[in-house]
């Protein structure tokens, strides 16, 4: 690819309408066979704008995919014992399959132990270490929703992993360290990086695939993309600004994912389907 060439965008929102299309008819399809819809309950605790607007929009979403949504709001001042009751009940309630902690839930929450109080089993969001743990060995569960649609979009892409140099550049427990954990299970060979690596670039572009999800805006630069790399640019920040400087990365990567429009729509998307999944799974419904 030579400079004077654009990258061929990786539509996220057109992959998203036909993952939520499969998890629609698959939920009609629980309800009619058990007279149950999947049902996914989103706990938010106080009344952050973003979590706010993230939450509806994922109700709203659920709704069309005939999927019950059941909102628990909580104060802000609301404990980590107070939310792990929450999530305790929950996790022991039938008629809740799945279950979504919106994040971050507050400086005063230690969210690992509230992440902890789901259960497996309904844990569609994949963030327990329980999901984090069968992730890393491929084992049956659920995956973190970010990471497994950055996997999705790979698979539809066509995106050899076997032996390619894939850079994460980010670590946190729900996006880097999981999608390292899955594309090591397709064979890539994964190097890790974060905002405090020694001399980044370098390292960035010796990458076949570079997988941007560290939240600082345009810390990748374009001018380090290698040519022909697939970039997944995981990143959101003010402005709808990735963490990859996109115009510069876009006239050399071969494949590239825009912000938004890329990553965003698979991760609600995702989350739907494992809602589904999870329903299936404890109604006892099979050959979905």
């Amino acid at each position: 690819m030579t400079p004077t060439q654009s990258a061929q965008l990786m539509d996220g929102t057109s992959l998203a309408a036909r993952v939520v299309e499969e998890a629609a008819a698959k939920a009609a399809e629980i309800a009619g066979r058990t007279g149950t819809s999947p049902c996914l309950a989103t706990v938010l605790v106080g009344e952050d704008p973003a979590s706010v607007t993230y939450v509806r929009m994922k109700r709203a979403r659920c709704a069309k995919a005939g999927i019950r949504s059941r909102l628990i709001g909580l104060p802000a001042g609301t404990t980590t014992a107070a939310l792990v009751d929450v999530l305790t009940s929950l996790s022991e309630d039938p008629e809740i399959h799945g279950i979504l902690l919106q994040h971050p839930c507050g400086p005063h929450i230690d969210e690992r132990t509230a992440f902890e109080a789901i259960a497996p089993e309904k844990d569609v969001d994949g963030v327990t270490m329980d999901s984090f743990a069968s992730m890393s060995f491929a084992l049956p569960g659920f995956v973190s929703c970010t990471p497994g649609g950055i996997m999705r979009l790979l698979e539809a892409y066509d995106v050899e992993l076997a032996g390619k140099h894939a850079v994460v550049v980010g670590r946190s427990a729900i996006l880097g360290k999981p999608v390292g954990m899955l594309l090591l299970a397709k064979d890539a060979t994964v190097t890790y990086c974060h905002s405090r690596t020694a001399d980044l670039s370098a390292i960035v572009r010796e990458a076949d695939i570079v997988v941007a999800a560290v939240g600082r805006p345009r810390l990748i630069r374009g001018e380090d993309i290698k040519p022909g790399a697939v970039v997944i640019d995981a990143g959101y920040n003010a402005g709808n600004v990735g963490d990859v400087e996109y115009d510069t990365a876009r006239t050399r990567a071969g494949l590239i994912t825009p912000v938004p429009g890329g990553v965003g729509p698979m991760t609600i998307a995702v989350l739907l389907a494992q809602t589904v999944a999870a329903a299936a799974n404890q109604l006892g419904v099979q050959g979905l």
